[in-house]
């Protein structure tokens, strides 16, 4: 283990929860969630509102999902939350085939709440991760928060640090592959991310099974209206 937290040492990460104690807390992880701006991206719009992702980072989050299920036998839950309306996020979850796609929500722990009581989860089993400020009630909450250091802001972070929001905070910033580092984090930490490259790598019946179910996953939609969260037709 300690050559893997080497390996994050010397690229700039920081292990705010020490990394044997991060590893103990992965076997209870069921689901992961994202938030968009800032995390996928370095958060900068288009004319329409939109921002997008990086194919460095999509396939992160698919070798993590691979990796869960290696060590799991099932797929985790995957979801975006954001406080946006993003055509990108939306067809990158679909591309995906993650399970939750929330979009214009401003309070995000609710759309936590949503998921955990449809899913019967509870907030500890989810890996977060997280930028900014809107996303710190999720963050109070979630069993793994992967902070994606943006270093403009050195004083958001010392705060996350100093009130216990973070476990672990990134090298690379959104837009520079943040994902893509967390997520090969924590497929490390699975112990499986020899085998995790090595099956992708040679499409083996394990992973081509694993796509398989992936496929099964239909994208549901929800937004907020009149101060309720209800399904979006996208």
């Amino acid at each position: 283990m300690k050559e893997i937290e080497n390996a994050y040492l010397n690229i700039g990460g920081k292990f705010i929860t020490p990394i044997a104690e991060l590893k103990k807390k992965l076997p209870n992880i069921k689901a992961f969630i994202f938030d968009w701006d800032g995390v996928f991206n370095n958060g900068q719009k288009n004319n329409t509102g939109g921002s997008n992702f990086s194919e460095v980072d999509s396939m992160g989050t698919n070798l993590l999902r691979y990796s869960h299920f290696m060590k799991n036998g099932q797929l985790p839950l995957t979801a975006v939350i954001s406080g946006e309306n993003n055509e990108t996020a939306f067809y990158f979850c679909k591309r995906e085939c993650f399970n939750y796609s929330f979009f214009k929500i401003a309070t995000k722990i609710n759309a936590l709440n949503f998921i955990c009581e449809k899913e019967n989860i509870k907030p500890n089993e989810v890996a977060y991760f997280f930028d900014d400020v809107l996303d710190l009630s999720m963050a109070e909450v979630c069993g793994v928060r992967i902070l994606v250091n943006q270093k403009a802001n050195p004083l958001f972070v010392d705060h996350c640090i100093k009130n216990n929001l973070v476990d672990y905070l990134s090298a690379n910033s959104g837009g520079s592959f943040a994902v893509r580092e967390a997520s090969e984090l924590l497929i490390a930490l699975n112990d499986n991310f020899t085998e995790v490259i090595n099956n992708r790598k040679n499409s083996t019946a394990d992973y081509k099974t694993y796509i398989e179910k992936r496929k099964e996953v239909k994208t549901k939609f929800f937004t907020v209206v009149n101060n309720r969260i209800e399904p979006a037709d996208i």
